[in-house]
């Protein structure tokens, strides 16, 4: 097996990564400011160069990847994260003219990513025709949700034209699933609520190996309280907005003015820890107070609890949000070690704790990259 070439591709940037076929991984970097004052990113080291399109940052990605050694020709496959496969792409998969037809019939889905993640895929094609791609979906894995999670409450003509429960996050959540066992020396837990908590969050109840509900829903806005995302709210608040300020401007409202930013007047956790103002200390609470309500919802689906793991970049890193996040949900049984949380330890509960607490590092573009071996290996 070869090495596999990971893309995550975005309206101005595409991020790569080069895994070997131990999944090591050999070289990573990223294509900035595409159409704009571009510049290519390469194991830390930034070129300034004219990337106008993405076809021209592949080509330039391509081109470094040669120069440091990469001999293209040898490559197993390029695998692309894609944000949305809707209901019909279910899997991990080779892409095909159907399959990339299929990404593009998304795209309506996940208006600000496909369209750029199908793009990339496109320019592969035409640069290297003869190399095979995999794609990934984010909304995969909650494709094992039962119909009563996935379904709102509307009549069938909507739901026939999308309108569902997808869930994002998927392919954190399977990572975080192959993950668990080799961090614990254990099985998995056969409960398991996972907080994928970043900039964007979301919960996942994960019962044998298994989503059965995430909080995001038809898009990432859904759920619990974000850097720049309301999260849940009234549909009637939606419509209110919208008569007051219209379409265009509600989307911008709620997708990237409010969550954090709009409670505490920044979007990032750490710069809301270092002001201290009552603003930002409330945007904290509200965050922790509503990844604790919605945690209710998901341990409910599941029927009980064994074992509560944190990912993602505040999951990982911020030891406050991880201990008022425990202290909610204390009346489970949950004794947090606090040494071991102001460290980020691997493990996190005591042994006299009744539930599990375990911080598994997201490796998103390794799943990627083992997905697409899997893949290959089959076909």
């Amino acid at each position: 097996m070869g090495d596999v070439l990971v893309l995550n591709s975005g309206s101005s940037s595409i991020k790569f990564a080069l895994f070997g076929a131990d999944l090591s991984k050999r070289t990573s970097g990223s294509a900035v400011e595409i159409g704009g004052a571009s510049s290519l990113v390469l194991n830390g080291t930034r070129q300034e160069v004219s990337l106008p399109d993405h076809v021209a940052a592949l080509e330039a990605i391509f081109r470094s990847l040669e120069e440091a050694g990469v001999d293209l020709v040898n490559l197993a496959a390029a695998a692309h994260r894609v944000v949305h496969g809707g209901r019909n792409l279910r899997a991990p998969c080779l892409v095909t003219p159907d399959i990339a037809d299929e990404i593009g019939r998304c795209s309506p889905l996940a208006p600000l990513h496909n369209p750029h993640n199908l793009a990339a895929i496109r320019a592969v094609a035409e640069l290297a025709p003869n190399l095979p791609q995999c794609v990934s979906f984010d909304t995969a894995f909650h494709a094992s949700n039962p119909d009563v999670a996935r379904r709102y409450a509307i009549p069938d003509s909507a739901v026939e034209d999308g309108l569902q429960r997808y869930g994002f996050h998927g392919i954190s959540y399977e990572s975080l699933v192959l993950k668990l066992p080799e961090l614990s020396a254990n099985v998995l837990p056969d409960k398991i609520l996972a907080m994928h908590l970043g900039n964007g969050a979301s919960l996942c109840a994960i019962g044998n190996g298994r989503s059965v509900a995430t909080t995001m829903g038809y898009s990432p806005l859904e759920g619990l309280t974000m850097g720049t995302r309301s999260g849940s709210i009234d549909a009637n608040v939606v419509l209110k907005l919208v008569a007051d300020h219209g379409l265009q401007r509600t989307s911008e409202i709620l997708n990237k003015e409010s969550g954090l930013l709009g409670l505490g007047g920044e979007s990032d956790m750490r710069k809301l820890h270092q002001m201290g103002t009552t603003k930002s200390e409330f945007a904290i609470d509200h965050f922790c107070y509503w990844v604790v309500r919605h945690a209710g919802s998901m341990i409910a689906a599941m029927g009980g609890l064994d074992a509560i793991v944190f990912t993602g970049g505040i999951g990982e890193n911020d030891a406050v949000v991880r201990r008022k996040i425990l202290e909610g949900l204390a009346w489970l049984g949950i004794d947090l070690d606090p040494n071991a949380n102001a460290s980020g330890a691997s493990k996190l509960h005591t042994p006299s704790s009744k539930k599990m607490v375990w911080i598994v590092p997201a490796e998103e573009e390794e799943m990627i990259a083992r997905s697409a071996q899997a893949i290959m290996e089959e076909h």
